[in-house]
Parts: C-alpha cells; sequence; structure tokens
C-alpha cells in the first residue's frame, strides 16, 4: 500500500477508536463524492435534534506544515467548497492527522497495551469566503482544536441544538 493510503487507513482507524470511546456510531459512504470520509452518530442528547450527526474529511501529514499554533494544510478546492457554507444538514469538519513519515512510528506496542503517538486536530470552515484559487486552498487548522474524545462529544452536543440556539 503506498504511504497515502496508509496514512487515511490510519487516520480513519483513529478518528473510529476515539468515537468508540464516546459511544458514536461511524458510518462510512461508499461513495465520497461529497468531501464526507467518516460519519458519525450520536444518541440521547438533549438538544432539539434528536439523533445529531457530524461529518468529517479526514487528511493526514507530516509535522513539516506546522507554523506556530496551526496547521497550514493545502486543501483541495473542491474539498474547501464543500466544506463550507451554513446550507448542510450537519456539521462539518476537517480533520488533519499529524504523523511521524515512518509508519513503525505512529503506533507502539508494550505487554499491555497499545498506544497511539499522534494528535488530530479539527476546524469547521463554515463560515470561510468564496476563493478566487482554482486549485487549493491553505487552510489554518488551529493545534488548541485537538480532536479528542472530550471535543467530539462537545461537537456532537452542539450538532444536536438547532441553528438559533447554538
Amino acid at each position: 500500500m503506498d504511504s497515502g493510503k496508509q496514512k487515511e487507513q490510519f487516520n480513519v482507524a483513529y478518528v473510529r477508536a476515539i468515537a468508540a470511546q464516546a459511544g458514536f456510531n461511524p458510518s462510512q459512504l461508499d461513495v465520497d463524492d461529497d468531501s464526507v470520509d467518516l460519519e458519525l452518530s450520536g444518541r440521547g442528547f438533549c438538544g432539539r435534534v434528536r439523533n445529531p450527526k457530524l461529518q468529517f474529511q479526514l487528511k493526514s501529514t507530516s509535522r513539516d506544515c506546522v507554523s506556530g499554533s496551526v496547521i497550514r494544510y493545502p486543501l483541495s478546492r473542491k474539498n474547501y467548497d464543500d466544506l463550507r457554507g451554513d446550507n448542510l444538514i450537519c456539521p462539518r469538519y476537517l480533520a488533519v492527522l499529524l504523523v511521524p513519515e515512518e509508519p513503525t512510528e505512529w503506533v507502539q506496542h508494550h505487554p499491555e497495551h497499545m498506544s497511539l503517538h499522534n494528535a488530530c486536530f479539527y476546524v469547521s470552515l463554515r463560515d470561510l469566503p468564496d476563493t478566487a484559487n482554482t486549485s487549493t486552498v491553505t487552510v489554518s487548522v488551529p493545534l488548541s482544536q485537538r480532536l479528542t474524545t472530550e471535543a467530539l462529544k462537545d461537537l456532537m452536543m452542539l450538532a444536536s441544538y438547532s441553528e438559533s440556539e447554538r
């Protein structure tokens, strides 16, 4: 498998692992023509929406994209346009997983457990403007927005409220 596909599969596994810990039901669309790699469904939230959903476009990169307090990620114009706007049925996020170049450093095995030594960060492109760029748009993903189990729960709680209640 080429390194790009390895990174893609590892990112899906990473987000699925924290989604499992949060108690969310993950699903993948058979065809990715709308820039959604993974959808998470939640139950038991107290907002207006009974079973909220979150959608993610997953990307992986090495640490050389980190600049100060952000990841400067070159996103395709198609993905940029698909992820922005306020006319979507559920919130969409770009999730960027930082991984070392060497896959042997992604997972460490111990006698009693396995550990993932990477970090994933997210950003909403919802309110970003249109762009004149034709091929890519560099998106700033704040390092302060780490995708953790608690962050997923918070995002799902926000998704359970109507637009006027957020």
